[in-house]
């Protein structure tokens, strides 16, 4: 009797303890499932405030060409006090959207390099002294022009075609064409993350040749363009020139005769027709930038040329 008593409680604490683990592991796969639902929750709902932080960023897009179109009705001279160079913080149901619009054409359009898929002589005279300004080697300039040209011939010595290209571990082909993002100097010869970041606040990549506007323009970017206007003297004029020009004529009256010594009037704008727009939607738990580029027609809608999540 006493052993069968022992069996018995034995068997009887095996039991408790399957009782127990079958509980535990109910208990395990219950909060499994119920976390799992929880994730899956989640995620439903991040996709949903990005699909509604991307509408709204299209609907502030929009807004932007409406901007853009007003003002080219109103005047044809473009500068820092106009509408379209406020930047604003907007509500919006659960967010709101913040940003602004920027002139593409106050920086130098790299894409001017190459006119009719040759070199520009007097572009790349002005790019080579942005490059000085910056204090970037003038190496540079070669192998971008033989990325954007058509041809297949080196550029110089510091050149590079489809036979430097294709000797690379990860082999590649020069574009041949137009920059379509700064980002793509990357690929090119000689252009690495730390000379895109110098660049990048003055130059832009847009489909045509463009002028610079004198009235956005960075001091760099106006003693680059015009040969006889040092970097001192153009951020003086820049610190001084308030609403700006409102022609080129009136800009070149407030040089001196060496400042304009060698000037290009063609390379020169009071106007423009590309624009930046760079916005940060906050939507619930979603925060995500969008750019976009606006091209202006005359009197026509602003033309988006691009828009993407960054």
């Amino acid at each position: 009797m006493p052993i069968e008593r022992r069996l018995g409680g034995s068997q009887r604490g095996i039991a408790l303890i399957t009782v127990i683990l079958i509980v535990a592991l109910a208990t395990t796969i219950a909060s499994f499932v119920a976390w799992r639902q929880q994730v899956w929750t989640r995620q439903v709902e991040n996709l949903r405030d990005a699909a509604q932080a991307a509408a709204v960023a299209r609907a502030g897009v929009d807004w932007v060409g409406v901007i853009l179109s007003e003002d080219r009705r109103k005047n044809q001279v473009d500068h820092p006090g106009e509408e379209w160079a406020v930047r604003v913080v907007l509500p919006v149901e659960r967010g709101q959207v913040a940003g602004g619009i920027s002139d593409a054409q106050a920086r130098f359009n790299l894409n001017n390099l190459v006119r009719g898929g040759q070199a520009s002589p007097v572009d790349v005279s002005v790019f080579q002294r942005l490059l000085a300004t910056l204090e970037l080697p003038a190496t540079l300039t070669d192998a971008l022009i033989d990325w954007l040209d058509a041809d297949s011939q080196p550029t110089g010595a510091d050149g590079a075609e489809d036979a430097y290209y294709l000797a690379l571990p990860e082999a590649y082909l020069p574009a041949n064409r137009a920059l379509v993002d700064l980002a793509e100097l990357l690929l090119v010869r000689g252009y690495d993350q730390a000379v895109l970041d110098k660049l990048s606040p003055w130059v832009c990549a847009l489909p045509n040749p463009t002028p610079v506007n004198v009235n956005t323009a960075g001091a760099e970017v106006l003693a680059a363009v015009i040969p006889g206007l040092d970097l001192d003297a153009a951020r003086q004029w820049v610190a001084e020139r308030g609403d700006g020009s409102r022609s080129v004529a009136d800009f070149r009256a407030g040089l001196s005769a060496a400042q304009t010594l060698g000037l290009r009037d063609n390379l020169l704008s009071v106007a423009s027709d590309h624009f930046e727009i760079d916005l940060m939607v906050e939507f619930g738990r979603v925060r995500q930038r969008y750019l976009a580029l606006y091209q202006r027609q005359g009197q026509n809608w602003p033309k988006l040329l691009w828009l993407r999540q960054h």
